[in-house]
């Protein structure tokens, strides 16, 4: 993948996380909104259905009272009767129809004392509809006239009445003080009533205000704040104005919360949804990055092993066309010297191979591995011989500093060789000068602590987080500076973790670096 398109990848992963990250927190954001638009809705509907069964309850309890006495009033102060009469005659019958409708008017007084008023008398109008026909047909003496039929129909008219009536108890009622006509335990159940019915099951505390002023009617632990958006109101008492001296308000604390717990769970799996999303888009970033990273340091690998046996197949073929010379035939010496040559490029190669191989097997966990009791300062020195000619060839030394008492350990003899050898011979390679190598070895309580360290050219800060990777390799502008393929030291953690160890570095660029191997020690 080119640089270019996988930056272009990257951006468009990212903008369209960002996309639905955007429409989460919008929907979650529109969805609160919308719960709190509703609980407004729903609040200010039932303050009104409130203010509206308290002033229809006044109205009915007044006329009730007036009800049970209207019966016994006596004779009317005054009244006025107002009728229309309509006729027709029947020129060829000689019949005559009447029609009569009139309105009674009645004003009367009813005592002030059954409403509990400081008023000497009420006065009211009660209405009376009577209607009257009658059908006149002439005698037989042609004469008098006879009523065969005649129809009389009284109706009190209800509505006028009312509407007097409840007129006048609104007037009446404005003189009452408000915690008479309203109590609060009435009010608390009312709002209760009618919240419950809109689901609304929160906390609430209610005060009656009359023109900003508090009045006796209020819950005990009312505030009033008019800058709360947590604060309800709607007018009680209307008048045929729309004019009115009293305010309910409803308060609530927990309004927020309230709304906020409505949305929390499907908030909360939105959020969770979301997280998985840009953990998941973290580890797909992450994965691309090591990708592209792997695939460079597998570039690098091919080249440095191409190069790596590039030369000594260049070495063995220059060997073997030296060898067919017959002057160089006849001569054992440098047949030898060129024999020799050969079996070295060939370990060298070999070698290679197996360190390939040896990784491909750890990583199909084929490799078999037999651990056996082994003191661990013969098998620093065995590895010593392996490189203590190299060593010896660049004017170097390596030196051992054996202070631990105990050594014995669990392991395989072959691989914790290679372990070591391998840690050497990183330190030879990375030796620009000669190399001066120095082994310590203590005991720490029950385990054993190996120092191999080096005064090379050491490793940066990135370098040393890493070092332990497969392929890994830390680029000097020339790759081939130093031979190798970022195996060794992979192959190293691999086989000190099998063998249930701990390995460190310690390295400061320019000042070298130390490894530090830690094992548990047998008895």
């Amino acid at each position: 993948m080119s640089k270019k398109l996988f930056i272009t990848l990257i951006v468009f992963m990212s903008l369209c996380l960002l996309g639905i990250i955007f429409v989460q927190v919008y929907w979650i954001k529109n969805s609160f909104q919308n719960k709190e638009d509703q609980f407004h809705y729903n609040v200010r509907q039932s303050l009104i259905a409130i203010s509206k069964e308290l002033q229809l309850k006044e109205l009915e309890y007044y006329y009730r009272l007036y009800a049970e006495v209207a019966d016994s009033i006596g004779e009317p102060d005054r009244s006025t009767f107002r009728e229309i009469v309509y006729t027709n005659t029947d020129n060829v019958t000689n019949e005559t129809f009447i029609y009569s409708s009139g309105l009674l008017e009645e004003d009367f007084k009813l005592s002030s004392n059954i409403l509990d008023v400081n008023v000497d008398s009420i006065n009211f109008r009660k209405f009376t509809n009577r209607k009257f026909t009658a059908r006149l047909r002439p005698g037989l003496d042609g004469t008098s006239m006879n009523t065969e039929t005649s129809e009389l129909s009284i109706k009190t008219l209800e509505e006028p009445s009312q509407f007097q009536l409840r007129e006048t108890f609104k007037d009446i009622a404005k003189q009452i003080p408000i915690h008479k006509r309203v109590g609060i335990e009435e009010l608390n159940s009312l709002i209760k009533h009618q919240l419950e019915s809109r689901d609304l099951n929160l906390d609430y505390e209610f005060a009656i205000f009359s023109k900003g002023l508090s009045t006796k009617v209020a819950s005990e632990d009312f505030v009033f704040n008019p800058e709360s958006p947590d604060t309800y109101s709607v007018p009680l008492f209307i008048d045929e104005n729309r004019s009115y001296k009293y305010e309910l308000l409803v308060s609530f604390e927990k309004k927020q919360k309230y709304v906020f717990s409505s949305v929390l769970s499907m908030g909360i799996l939105t959020l969770f949804l979301t997280a998985i999303i840009i953990l998941a888009y973290y580890n797909a970033i992450q994965q691309l990055i090591r990708q592209r990273q792997i695939s460079e340091i597998k570039t690098d690998f091919i080249n440095n092993m191409t190069h790596e046996f590039k030369t000594p197949i260049a070495t063995i073929n220059l060997a073997l066309d030296a060898m067919k010379n017959p002057m160089i035939y006849d001569n054992k010496e440098t047949m030898q010297r060129y024999l020799k040559m050969i079996r070295d490029e060939n370990k060298r190669m070999h070698a290679q191979v197996e360190n390939v191989l040896r990784i491909s097997k750890l990583e199909k966990r084929d490799l078999n591995i037999k651990k056996e009791r082994l003191k661990l300062h013969d098998l620093i020195v065995d590895a010593i011989t392996h490189v203590e000619l190299i060593v010896e060839d660049r004017g170097g030394y390596i030196k051992t500093h054996f202070d631990a008492q105990k050594s014995s350990i669990l392991a395989n003899e072959s691989h914790f060789t290679n372990v070591l050898v391998n840690i050497l011979d990183n330190a030879i390679k990375y030796s620009p000068e000669a190399p001066k190598i120095d082994i310590f070895t203590e005991n720490v309580k029950n385990n054993i602590v190996v120092k191999i360290q080096d005064q090379g050219s050491g490793m940066s800060k990135a370098a040393l987080k890493r070092v332990f990777e497969k392929f890994y390799r830390e680029h000097k502008g020339n790759i081939h500076n130093v031979k190798g393929h970022g195996l060794g030291l992979s192959y190293v953690k691999r086989m000190i973790d099998d063998h249930q160890g701990q390995i460190f570095v310690e390295s400061e660029k320019g000042k070298g670096s130390t490894f530090i191997i830690k094992l548990q020690l047998i008895s």
